[in-house]
């Protein structure tokens, strides 16, 4: 049998000192950090799919974030730094291959070089190292690469997040925690003595619950009694693959546009060695992972009976004919990676993977761009948590563990 098959047909114990919601890397990252604070806990983490990973943790480019792009003091600024530097380490200790590659930040015209200057000084804010560069010299370190300057980060790097949540998990096990799926988490109710974590095998009680159901983060937080507000609406993001990697010998990225909530179109080596071209980004009717454009009437009524959906619709109507293009179209995606990469044309690119990301929309409509928690010293709900969270899932971890409080370990019952 194997261990995902075994984990899948344990049945959760009547009591934990601490249960997580959800096999993502974010989750496993706080199982693991729980029990790196208390070794003799009783930790578990619950997961409602048949194996650990199978949403945005394993689709994903497989990037480590330097924390260049985020705004100074913000949740986002602090853990992706310290969250990179503890995934490097982590990944050595625990042989998962992890490669600072470095990359490329390219403006391709006058106008983006004020868009590169504050990219420069936020990251010099954000303590992460940054070199700038000539048309020239970026042209040594990427030959292929368009744009007449550029920001280079030599510690961003990639890696395998599926690995890794597989290492997680194996060591979480070897510390005598718990990794168990197909369990699906209904609520978690706040107890007098700390939280009562319901779901599809029973109900199981704890002293704390840490949840990080990514997806489902905001039915959670709603059945558990906290706000609606911010609302999940799922994004598809697909990627093509490059028939001539020789063309990008780490990662090029465009000056982010800043009427856009995303990056832009980008090119990213991964850790197998091909070259991804993505991702575009469309709002879905599913929430299930490699849904694709599937229907589910129970996601698409979450998103319609959310005002913050239509407010975010209006606001970003002038962006979205662009989005859909380059979403259905591979030449009109060729076209515009072409604007980074000398000689790419539409005959270079194929479809790849794709996968479905967990964007938090706030009631006005903006999109949640910072990392969010909520509860109290006994739950908490990780309730936004959009990339570089794979980067910081170990900051993450302690962050949240930290909000929790100390975890008491105690004797089975």
């Amino acid at each position: 049998m194997t261990e995902t098959n075994w984990a899948t047909r344990r049945q959760p114990a009547q009591s934990y000192d601490l249960v997580v919601v959800g096999g993502g890397i974010v989750g496993l990252a706080v199982a693991r950090e729980a029990l790196l604070r208390a070794p003799r806990a009783r930790v578990v983490v619950l997961e409602r799919e048949q194996a650990i990973a199978l949403h945005q943790s394993s689709h994903n480019s497989g990037v480590i974030h330097a924390g260049i792009y985020y705004e100074p003091g913000s949740l986002k600024a602090k853990l992706c730094v310290e969250g990179a530097a503890a995934l490097y380490k982590l990944c050595s200790e625990l042989g998962v291959p992890a490669q600072p590659i470095g990359k490329l930040i390219v403006a391709t015209t006058n106008t983006e070089l004020s868009g590169l200057d504050r990219l420069h000084q936020r990251a010099l804010a954000n303590g992460v190292r940054v070199t700038r560069l000539g048309a020239t010299e970026l042209r040594e370190v990427e030959p292929h690469a368009n744009g007449i300057a550029a920001l280079h980060s030599p510690d961003t790097g990639i890696v395998d997040y599926a690995a890794v949540c597989a290492a997680l998990a194996a060591e979480i096990e070897a510390r005598g925690g718990e990794v168990i799926n197909n369990c699906a988490v209904d609520r978690v109710e706040r107890t007098t003595e700390g939280a009562n974590v319901i779901h599809s095998r029973g109900a199981t009680s704890c002293g704390g619950a840490i949840v990080c159901a990514g997806l489902q983060s905001d039915r959670l937080a709603q059945a558990s009694g906290a706000s609606p507000d911010p609302r999940i609406v799922p994004f598809r993001g697909a990627y093509f693959r490059l028939k001539r990697p020789e063309l990008v010998r780490g990662l090029i990225y465009p000056v982010p546009d800043p009427e856009l909530p995303f990056l832009g179109v980008h090119l990213t080596r991964r850790i197998g060695g091909d070259v991804v071209v993505g991702p575009t980004a469309l709002p879905v009717a599913a929430r299930d992972r490699g849904s694709g454009w599937r229907l589910s009437g129970a996601d698409l009524w979450a998103t319609l009976n959310w005002p913050g959906s239509y407010r975010m619709a209006w606001h970003w109507r002038r962006q979205a004919p662009r989005e859909i293009a380059w979403a259905l179209s591979s030449r009109a995606y060729a076209r515009e990676a072409s604007r980074l990469v000398s000689g790419l044309g539409a005959d270079d690119l194929e479809p790849s993977f794709s996968g479905i990301r967990a964007q938090a929309v706030s009631r006005d409509g903006a999109l949640v761009d910072d990392f969010v928690f909520s509860g109290d010293d006994r739950i908490v709900q990780l309730r936004n948590a959009p990339s570089p969270a794979a980067t910081a899932s170990l900051a993450i971890a302690a962050y949240c563990c930290d909000r929790l409080g100390p975890i008491a370990a105690t004797e089975p019952s």
